[in-house]
C-alpha cells in the first residue's frame, strides 16, 4: 500500500493555499481546539474519496470561501511489491516512484461536485495542470485506490472519527475476524474462492432459472395441450352442428312437415264438418227466430186487440155504472126523506151540525185518497206502457244526463242496456250485485271522455262515466258472471268483480267457499264481512226477466188501485148525499114537501134502476172476461218475446261460431297449402343434399323432434360463442413446437445440473484453500497482537475460530480476543469491565496489529487524538507501538497534552486558529525531528 509524502490545499476551508510535508512515519498534528486538525484529516479523507468525520462533508469546507473551485493535491509513493504478481506496483501500470492524486471541488449548477485524477510522478498544481488531467468519477477513482491497497476495510479504519480510536474493541468477534482477513488475507485466494462461489451461485441461479423456465414451459405445455384439446373439441362441435344443420334438421323437418301436413288435413276436415253442423244449426235457429218473430207480432196484435176491447167495454161499463149509482142515490134520498118524514119534527139542530162537520171531514179525506191513487195510477200507466214497449224507464236525472250526451253527439249506453240474466232463478242475486251500478254510463268512444266528464260535472251526475271497456273474460264456473250475458264490452273491474263472486245455495254452503259468495236471496259475503244486499222486485232493472217482473208488479198494482178508487169514490158519493141531506134538513126544508116535489124523479129512478143494474152486471162480466183475456194475451206476448230473445241470443252465438269457423277454415286451408309446398321443397332439398329418406325414421328415433335438434344446435352454438375455445388451427403446431422446446430445455437443464455439481466441487476446493489461508492469517494476526501486548505489558490471548469446510460455519466464525491488564484477570473485547484508557489500549493493539503484516506492509493510518484518555506511562507504550510498525501514522493531539505524546513523532505540524479580523487562517508550521545517524533516530 502507498504512503503520503506531501499535501497541498487551495481554498480549503479558511486556508487560501498551503502545502505541508508528510514524508515521515509518524506525523503529529498539534493545535488548539478549532485550529483545523480535523479539517486537515478531512482534506486527506476527501482526497481519498472517504467520508468526512462526524456530520461534516466536503461541501462544508468549500463553502467557507468565495472561490468557485477548491483543490486538493497529494503526493504518495508507489513502491514495488515483491509478491504483486500481475500488479507489482500499487498504481500499476504507473511505475513511477511517486504518484500525484488530484481532487477538484467545483461549483456547478448550484451544487458542489467532486472530480479526481491520478498522474504519474510528482506533478505541480499550476494553470496548465487542469487541462492535462484526465478526470475520473468517484466510483472509478475508488476502484483505482482499492487496487492500490486502500481496501474497504482500511477505508473504514481511516474514516474513524475524532475520539473513536477505541471503537475497534467494540467489534464483535465475527466483525473483527472479517476485518482481519480483509486486511491480511491473500487477495488471490479470496478472489479464487469468491469467483468459485460466484460461479457456483451463478450456475445454481442459472439452474434455478432453467428449472423455473422448465416448470413454466411444462405448465405452458399443459396449457397448450388444454388449448389444443379445446380447439379439437371446438372443431368437433362445429362438425356436429354442421351435421345437424345439413342432414338431421332437414330430415326431421321433412318428417314433421309431412306429419303436420296430414294433421292439418284432418283438422281442416274436422273444422269443415264442425262448420257444416254449425251452419245447419244457424239455419234452424234463423227459421225458429223468424217463426218466433211472427208469433211475437201475432201476440202483440192480440195483446193490442185485447187492450182495445177492454178499453171499449170500460167506458160503457163506467157510464152504466154511474147511471145506476145515480138512480140508486135518488132512491136512497127518497128513503131518507121518508125516514125523516116519519121522524119526530123536533130533532136537535146542534147534533145535526156536528154530524155534518164529521161527514165533511171524512169526505175530504176520501177525496184526497182518490186523488193520490189517481196520480199513482197515472204514473203506473205510463210505466206500464213503457214496459209493454220493451223499455226500462229511468229516473229523471238519468234522462237528463242521457239527453245531454245525445245533444253533444256522444254515443253511450247504460249498464242496464247490455246486461241479460240467463238464469231467472238468480235474478235477485244479480240485481243485488249490480244495484250500485244500474246508472253506470258506458261511452262508445274513449275519445269522448273529456266532454262526457264535463257534462257529468255540470249536471252533478253521481254515478260513474266509464270511457274504457273491454270484452268480458272467460267466466269462472259457479261465478255470478257465468249467468250473465253481456251484449257489449263492459268495464274490466266490474266483470272481474262478478267473476270473483261464487253462487251458493245457502249460507251453510258458503262456509266451504274460499273468497266472496252470494245466495239467491242476496246475502253477500266479502272481505269486510257479510250482509244482506237484496233488492225489491219493483226495483229490478237488468234483463228481460226484470222488465217482465216489473210489468207484472205494475199491472197488479194498477188493478189494486182501480178497485180501491171505485170503493173510495162510491163511499165519497154516499158521504156527499148524507152531507146534502143534512144541509137541507138544517136549512129547514120539510121532508114531506121534498117527497112531493120530487115524486116524478123518484118514480123515474125506480123505473130505470133494474135495467141499469142488469146492464152494469152484464158489462161487468164482459169486462172481467176481457181483463182476463188481456192478462192472458199479455203473458203470452211476454213469454213469446222472452223466447224470441233467447233464440236470438243462441242465433247470435251460432253466428259468431260460424264466423270463427269460417276464419279457421280459411286459415287452415292456407296453412295446408303452405305446408304441402314446404314438404315438397324439403323433399327436393333432401334429394339435392343426397340424404336418403330411408334413414329418416332412425333420425326420428334418435332425436325425437326438430325442436330437440334446434335446441341442441342452439346449445352447441351458445357453448361455442360463450365458451373459452381456441379457434386458431395454429395452436396444434404451437403445441408441437412447445413440446419440442420443453424436451430441449429438459436436456439443457440436466446438463446444467451436472455443471452445478462440478461448480460445487470447485467451490469446496476453493473453500478448503480459503480456510487454510484464514487459519494462517489468524495465526499471524494473533502473533502480532500478542507481541504488541508483550511490548505494553498486557497479556493477550486469542481463541482461534472454529473453522469447517462449510459456508454456514464460516459465516458464523469469529475471532475472540481477551486482555489481562496488570495481572487482574482476562477481559473480553467489550465486556464493560475495562476503563476508558484500557479501551484505547485494546483498540490500538487491535488496530496496530492490522498494520504489522511483513508480507503486505500497510500504508498509513489516521488516528484522531489517541492519547486523550491515557496516562504518561501508557502514552510511552503507545509511542513504542507506533514505532514498531511500518505504517505511516497521522496523529492529532491538543496543545494541552503531555509532552510525551510528541516522543514518537518525526514530523510535527502546528495549526493555528483564524483571527477574526483576517480572512484566511495562518500557515501551518512544521517541526522535524533531527535524526541521530548512530542511533537511527
Amino acid at each position: 500500500m502507498f504512503q503520503f509524502r506531501k499535501l497541498e490545499m487551495r481554498h480549503w476551508d479558511f486556508w487560501q493555499s498551503i502545502e505541508i510535508p508528510l514524508d515521515a512515519q509518524i506525523v503529529t498534528i498539534v493545535g488548539p481546539n478549532g485550529s483545523g486538525k480535523t479539517t486537515l484529516l478531512d482534506a486527506l479523507r476527501t482526497l481519498l474519496a472517504l467520508p468526512c468525520s462526524g456530520r461534516r462533508d466536503y461541501k462544508r469546507y468549500v463553502r467557507n470561501n468565495t472561490e468557485p473551485t477548491a483543490w486538493l493535491r497529494g503526493v504518495v509513493d508507489n513502491p514495488r511489491r515483491d509478491n504483486g504478481d500481475l500488479f507489482p506496483y500499487p498504481f500499476f501500470p504507473i511505475t513511477n516512484e511517486k504518484v500525484t492524486l488530484f481532487c477538484r471541488v467545483k461549483k456547478q449548477g448550484g451544487d458542489w461536485l467532486r472530480q479526481y485524477a491520478i498522474m504519474p510522478g510528482e506533478v505541480e498544481l499550476d494553470a496548465d495542470t487542469e487541462q492535462q488531467l484526465e478526470w475520473r468519477g468517484v466510483r472509478e477513482y475508488k476502484l483505482d485506490l482499492e487496487k492500490a491497497g486502500l481496501t474497504r476495510a482500511i477505508a473504514e479504519v481511516l474514516a474513524l472519527e475524532q475520539g473513536d480510536t477505541d471503537k475497534l474493541c467494540e467489534y464483535s468477534p465475527k466483525a473483527l475476524l472479517d476485518l482481519v482477513f480483509q486486511v491480511f488475507g491473500d487477495k488471490q485466494v479470496l478472489d479464487n474462492y469468491q469467483q468459485a462461489k460466484t460461479e457456483q451461485k451463478e450456475a445454481e441461479q442459472e439452474l434455478a432459472e432453467l428449472t423455473r423456465q422448465l416448470d413454466g414451459l411444462g405448465a405452458k405445455v399443459e396449457q397448450m395441450k388444454g388449448r389444443a384439446n379445446r380447439y379439437l373439441e371446438w372443431q368437433g362441435m362445429q362438425r356436429e352442428v354442421a351435421q345437424l344443420e345439413k342432414n338431421v334438421l332437414p330430415g326431421l323437418r321433412y318428417l314433421e312437415s309431412w306429419d303436420s301436413m296430414w294433421g292439418y288435413i284432418h283438422q281442416y276436415k274436422g273444422v269443415r264438418r264442425a262448420l257444416k253442423v254449425r251452419e245447419d244449426e244457424l239455419a234452424r235457429s234463423d227459421a225458429e227466430a223468424r217463426r218466433l218473430e211472427a208469433d211475437v207480432a201475432t201476440m202483440q196484435s192480440a195483446e193490442q186487440a185485447a187492450d182495445a176491447a177492454y178499453k171499449a167495454l170500460w167506458e160503457p161499463f163506467q157510464r152504466v155504472g154511474a147511471d145506476a149509482r145515480d138512480a140508486e142515490k135518488v132512491l136512497s134520498q127518497r128513503d131518507k126523506l121518508k125516514a125523516l118524514a116519519e121522524a119526530e119534527s123536533g130533532a136537535d139542530a146542534v147534533e145535526l151540525a156536528d154530524q155534518l162537520g164529521r161527514l165533511r171531514g171524512h169526505k175530504a179525506e176520501l177525496d184526497g185518497k182518490v186523488k193520490a191513487s189517481k196520480d199513482e195510477r197515472q204514473q203506473l200507466s205510463e210505466l206500464q206502457f213503457a214496459l209493454q214497449q220493451g223499455r226500462q224507464p229511468a229516473e229523471r236525472f238519468v234522462r237528463e244526463m242521457r239527453a245531454a250526451l245525445d245533444e253533444a253527439g256522444i254515443p253511450h249506453q247504460l249498464l242496464t242496456d247490455i246486461v241479460e240474466v240467463r238464469d231467472n232463478s238468480w235474478q235477485t242475486a244479480v240485481e243485488a250485485m249490480l244495484a250500485p251500478y244500474r246508472h253506470l254510463v258506458l261511452l262508445g268512444r274513449e275519445s269522448d271522455k273529456q266532454a262526457a266528464f264535463q257534462i257529468g260535472q255540470r249536471l252533478q251526475y253521481r254515478h260513474f262515466i266509464v270511457p274504457d271497456c273491454e270484452a268480458a273474460p272467460k267466466a269462472v264456473p259457479g261465478s255470478v258472471l257465468e249467468i250473465i250475458a253481456l251484449k257489449a264490452d263492459a268495464p274490466a273491474w266490474l266483470t272481474r268483480q262478478l267473476n270473483n263472486v261464487q253462487r251458493v245455495k245457502s249460507v251453510e254452503a258458503g262456509a266451504g267457499v274460499q273468497g266472496d259468495w252470494i245466495t239467491r236471496e242476496g246475502f253477500h259475503k266479502e272481505r269486510r264481512g257479510a250482509r244482506f244486499i237484496g233488492v225489491d222486485v219493483r226495483d229490478h232493472a237488468f234483463g228481460e226477466a226484470a222488465r217482465k217482473s216489473r210489468l207484472d208488479e205494475v199491472s197488479r198494482r194498477l188493478f189494486e188501485l182501480n178497485q180501491q178508487v171505485l170503493v173510495w169514490e162510491g163511499e165519497a158519493v154516499e158521504v156527499g148525499r148524507q152531507i146534502a141531506s143534512l144541509q137541507l134538513q138544517l136549512a129547514g126544508m120539510d121532508a114531506i114537501q121534498q117527497l112531493a116535489a120530487r115524486q116524478d124523479e123518484f118514480a123515474a129512478a125506480e123505473q130505470v134502476l133494474p135495467g141499469l143494474q142488469a146492464e152494469a152486471q152484464r158489462l161487468g162480466g164482459e169486462l172481467a172476461s176481457k181483463q182476463a183475456e188481456q192478462e192472458s194475451t199479455r203473458k203470452l206476448a211476454m213469454e213469446a218475446r222472452l223466447q224470441e230473445q233467447r233464440v236470438r241470443d243462441v242465433r247470435d252465438g251460432l253466428a259468431r261460431q260460424v264466423s270463427e269457423l269460417l276464419n279457421q277454415v280459411q286459415v287452415r286451408q292456407a296453412e295446408q297449402t303452405r305446408q304441402i309446398e314446404e314438404a315438397r321443397q324439403l323433399s327436393e332439398a333432401l334429394e339435392a343434399a343426397g340424404v336418403s329418406k330411408s334413414g329418416l325414421p332412425a333420425l326420428k328415433e334418435e332425436w325425437g323432434s326438430v325442436q330437440a335438434v334446434r335446441h341442441e344446435i342452439h346449445r352447441q352454438q351458445e357453448r361455442m360463442e360463450h365458451g373459452d375455445w381456441e379457434r386458431d388451427a395454429s395452436v396444434l403446431e404451437l403445441r408441437e413446437k412447445i413440446e419440442q422446446d420443453y424436451a430441449a430445455l429438459l436436456g439443457e437443464t440436466e446438463s446444467r445440473g451436472r455443471e452445478v455439481a462440478r461448480a460445487r466441487e470447485l467451490t469446496d476446493d476453493a473453500r478448503g484453500a480459503y480456510i487454510n489461508k484464514l487459519r494462517a492469517t489468524v495465526r499471524a494476526y494473533s502473533q502480532n497482537i500478542r507481541r504488541l501486548g508483550e511490548l505494553s505489558g498486557i497479556s493477550v490471548e486469542v481463541d482461534p475460530p472454529h473453522l469447517e469446510n462449510d459456508d454456514a460455519a464460516l459465516a458464523n466464525a469469529g475471532l475472540t480476543v481477551r486482555f489481562d491488564f496488570d495481572q487482574k484477570g482476562l477481559m473480553g473485547l467489550n465486556d464493560g469491565e475495562a476503563s476508558g484508557g484500557q479501551q484505547v489500549m485494546k483498540s490500538l493493539i487491535l488496530l496496530i496489529g492490522l498494520m504489522m503484516d511483513e508480507s503486505n506492509p500497510s500504508g498509513f493510518v489516521f488516528i484522531d487524538e489517541p492519547f486523550a484518555h491515557l496516562d504518561v506511562l501508557n502514552i510511552d507504550k503507545v509511542g513504542a507501538f507506533l514505532k514498531a510498525t511500518q505504517a505511516q501514522y497521522l496523529i492529532t493531539t491538543p496543545l494541552t497534552h503531555n509532552l510525551n505524546a510528541f516522543a514518537p513523532s518525526e514530523l510535527t505540524l502546528c495549526t493555528y486558529k483564524k483571527r477574526p479580523s483576517e480572512r484566511w487562517a495562518p500557515m501551518i508550521t512544521q517541526t522535524r525531528r533531527r535524526l541521530d545517524a548512530a542511533r537511527g533516530r
